[in-house]
């Protein structure tokens, strides 16, 4: 059959890319265009087979060999077939399981049945000899592509180069058509706007640092000021004992209106309610401040608690349209990750006031849409436990561009409701302008 196919090992292609252009092989440094990406293959495939494509087959490893969002975005696209291995932690590293032998079945499989007359491969492991050899056994031409290593030698097996029937290296001008390398500081950090009242948000404090210093200070509620008549500085509040841990059953007693705080742990610090937790109060455990009360329904500030989320602005035939969206366009860099859901959330809000309400909160993001925020993040692989630990690079940059698309959309509003601007004399209500806030 006059057709070719092109297996792809993701962990070298991708492995390779990322010590090409950011200097290690870890492709959590550089963003991948999957659609620019799988369009140059097949393009570059037909080039130097002269023969049409059939198929394209997407080996990877995935852990519990669950597809991730870059698997599920690769599916869909036409002439493309993904094959997953298990991907598995040792000694600290990530290794692929079964992809080796994967791609080795496939090969001989598409061989043995004359479903090919070429095969592109694109890998560098050894482990592959016996099917290319096999592949050629049966009149199939193999084609393998490497990619342009960074130190200039070889990233390939030295057997499986001199194997096959024609080689091609896939060099940086080409890589770069689809790959970069992020730039962390640039992208995690944007220079945003002048913001003069951000200082202020920030020195802000918060309402249960106040309440939690009234407590120490022992002065009815009310936050201590200044120092005593004859000048001598208030002493430090003796270090109070470690408080321990409270049970959900504690927690529940507490939370329950009227219910005594008799079974609070020894060591928590004294409600605010005299022992008595009032209808829509949420006390909440801090490990430096003991039991804490924050105002307002469900514990959140007036200021926020208004604030719809997106899940509570979107329909189910807008959420299916959302994760069709999610799997076929969006690139999952953290930065376009933020301005999406910003995007979303903004365009179905039924009220202007809510966005004028949010920008007065730079650059604190509302906790209940911060948090539905790095959940949406998570569909795409990002916020994973990188070597045991959070990536804030990632947090920093969903929430950046989060901000970025916020401000523009901000600067729109207020433009078109200024005094003389296009939106004059409409009746729409002036952009609120910013003040210090804080959550």
């Amino acid at each position: 059959m006059d057709r070719c196919v092109v297996l792809v090992d993701a962990g070298y292609l991708l492995g390779a890319a990322a010590s090409l252009l950011a200097g290690e092989p870890s492709r959590s440094r550089i963003t991948v265009d999957h659609a620019a990406l799988i369009q140059g293959l097949r393009e570059r495939a037909e080039a130097d087979t002269e023969q049409p494509l059939l198929r394209i087959y997407w080996f990877d490893g995935a852990p519990d060999r669950v597809p991730q969002p870059e698997h599920r975005r690769l599916r869909v696209m036409p002439r493309v077939t993904v094959r997953l291995g298990a991907l598995t932690r040792s000694d600290g590293r990530w290794a692929q399981k079964g992809v080796d032998a994967a791609m080795h079945a496939e090969l001989t499989e598409l061989a043995r049945n004359r479903a090919c007359s070429d095969v592109v491969l694109v890998t560098g492991d050894g482990d592959l000899l016996p099917g290319l050899m096999s592949a050629k056994e049966h009149g199939v031409a193999v084609h393998l592509w490497a990619v342009q290593a960074a130190d200039g030698d070889y990233n390939q097996s030295e057997d499986l180069v001199a194997e096959a029937d024609e080689r091609r290296v896939l060099d940086r001008a080409w890589i770069t058509r689809a790959v970069r390398a992020k730039d962390l500081t640039g992208l995690c950090s944007p220079p945003p706007a002048p913001r003069p009242e951000i200082a202020a948000i920030l020195s802000a404090p918060l309402p249960e640092a106040a309440l939690a210093e009234a407590a120490r200070n022992g002065n009815g509620g009310r936050p201590a000021t200044g120092n005593p008549p004859n000048g001598a500085p208030v002493p430090a509040p003796a270090t109070e004992a470690a408080k321990p841990v409270p049970t959900p059953k504690d927690l529940a007693s507490l939370r329950a209106p009227g219910q005594s705080t008799a079974m609070a742990p020894a060591g928590a610090a004294p409600s605010a309610h005299n022992g008595h937790a009032p209808a829509g109060s949420a006390l909440r455990w801090s490990s430096d401040k003991g039991w804490i009360d924050r105002a307002g329904p469900l514990g959140e500030p007036a200021e926020t608690a208004s604030l719809p989320t997106l899940a509570q602005l979107t329909s189910a035939e807008q959420r299916w349209a959302d994760r069709e969206e999610d799997i076929t366009t969006v690139g999952g860099d953290p930065f376009e990750v933020g301005q999406v859901f910003a995007r979303r959330w903004m365009e179905r809000l039924p009220e202007t006031v809510h966005l004028q309400k949010l920008a007065t909160m730079y650059p604190r993001v509302p906790h209940r849409i911060d948090g539905e925020l790095l959940r949406y993040a998570a569909r795409f692989g990002l916020l994973a436990h990188k070597d045991d630990q959070i990536d804030e690079h990632d947090r920093y940059a969903i929430r950046a561009g989060f901000w970025r698309e916020i401000d523009v959309r901000a600067a729109a509003e207020h433009v078109t409701t200024a005094p003389g601007g296009p939106g004059a004399g409409t009746g729409s209500p002036p952009a609120t302008p910013a003040t210090p806030a804080a959550e």
